[in-house]
């Protein structure tokens, strides 16, 4: 009995890592200038479509120091699309609660937060789609993030 439950534990965590394996489709981050991200800086992500069918989940990663002086921040995101037509999109994503504790994850003096730019959306075309992400902020220049990252997820249809 105790060798069948083994079994059947191994079978269950090789089950699990693989379900998480498969599931992220592009990530990458970038670091900005952490003392001064101008808004004419732009990080910027190159990614390959070659699938119009199945849905993604596309999100942003921001890693910030716990010296910045906001509670949120403001990205431009400009989405090129393999055809050269484009989109920009203004998100707020919001890094702290009004007390000032940190949403995400922090180690040390950074704080790592991900936060969905789509949902379940398809890429409409094959091809290379380019995302460029700008400071949104009304200051000329942000302290305190230090990378930013785009990431992509084969959408969880449970």
């Amino acid at each position: 009995m105790k060798q069948l439950m083994t079994i059947l534990a191994a079978a269950l965590m090789l089950t699990a890592f693989s379900a998480c394996d498969g599931s992220v489709y592009y990530d990458r981050q970038q670091n900005v200038n952490e003392y001064g991200w101008l808004p004419t800086d732009s990080v910027c992500f190159d990614v390959e479509a070659t699938d119009t069918v199945t849905p993604y989940n596309f999100l942003i990663e921001v890693r910030n120091s716990v010296s910045y002086p906001y509670s949120n921040t403001f990205l431009f995101i400009r989405t090129t699309f393999p055809d050269g037509s484009y989109a920009q999109d203004t998100m707020e994503y919001p890094l702290a609660d009004p007390t000032g504790k940190w949403y995400g994850k922090r180690a040390g003096r950074y704080v790592d937060t991900r936060y969905y730019f789509k949902r379940n959306a398809r890429f409409p075309m094959e091809g290379v789609y380019h995302f460029a992400v700008t400071n949104g902020m009304r200051d000329s220049a942000i302290a305190g993030l230090k990378d930013v990252g785009f990431r992509v997820e084969f959408c969880n249809l449970k």
